[in-house]
């Protein structure tokens, strides 16, 4: 793997995760943008933590105190960058079975729920099941041994059978984050028909050709836009936007019975 410059928001997550946890601590990973193709202007920094036992309540406020105070809220002036931090029981996801569960999910997205209090516990996740798969290839160790030698393989057949059940909530949040939501269609996509997790721009120039000419301009915008390319101000018509969600979605469902 080639050099990866570790952002400090990552360092000081991992310091405080390995001084809660301890010896019950299997690994910090590092995983996302910023190991494979470089993190963006507003990609946030993604990391799984695995645990050898799940988590109980006061661990979970505990490690959301803490990365409150290191995450950058979106937008934030001083340019720290959000985390998006996954947690995960060693015991719940070796051996592997599906649908994987999570012990704590934290994103920016979430920060009111973990200031109130209301922390998620131990929770079913289809999508993990792609996430696990992702830093299983594609991470950077910031404690413990390599992904690999701790996480197991994700059979392809649960990849197809998680992207098909998380395809309904993805849909379901594309107002208001259009451009995240297309450009993880066309990686649902990829997976499905490469058998390859890729980074969301390289999906999108994937997928550009393979739909029709207006929508294919919709998805370089998107990539555009990712890539941190100046391309204005991210507006779309709304039909236009809808044709090319359509095709994308039914690209997807065809694979379903594959």
């Amino acid at each position: 793997m080639e050099q990866v410059a570790i952002p400090p928001e990552a360092l000081r997550a991992s310091s405080v995760v390995q001084e809660l946890f301890g010896d019950g601590l299997v690994g910090v990973y590092l995983y996302g943008s910023a190991v494979v193709g470089g993190l963006r202007v507003d990609s946030d920094v993604d990391l799984v933590v695995v645990t050898r036992a799940r988590l109980s309540d006061a661990q979970r406020r505990m490690l959301g105190d803490a990365l409150m105070r290191i995450s950058g809220r979106l937008g934030n002036p001083e340019a720290v960058r959000p985390l998006e931090v996954t947690g995960v029981a060693q015991e719940d996801i070796v051996p592997w079975r599906y649908p994987p569960t999570r012990e704590l999910l934290y994103g920016e997205w979430l920060r009111d729920t973990f200031e109130s209090g209301r922390i998620a516990g131990t929770t079913a996740d289809p999508d993990l099941a792609v996430l696990l798969a992702q830093a299983r290839e594609h991470s950077l160790s910031l404690y413990g041994p390599k992904a690999s030698d701790v996480l197991e393989p994700v059979p392809m057949a649960d990849l197809r059978k998680a992207i098909h059940e998380s395809l309904p909530g993805l849909l379901a949040n594309l107002t208001g984050d259009e451009r995240n939501v297309i450009l993880t269609l066309a990686r649902m996509w990829f997976t499905l028909a490469v058998g390859a997790i890729a980074p969301k721009d390289v999906a999108a120039e994937w997928a550009m050709p393979q739909v029709p000419e207006e929508q294919g301009a919709i998805l370089g915008l998107a990539m555009r836009a990712y890539r941190g390319e100046d391309v204005g101000r991210w507006w779309v018509d709304a039909p236009e936007l809808m044709a090319l969600v359509r095709s994308l979605t039914e690209a997807i469902a065809a694979y379903r019975d594959v």
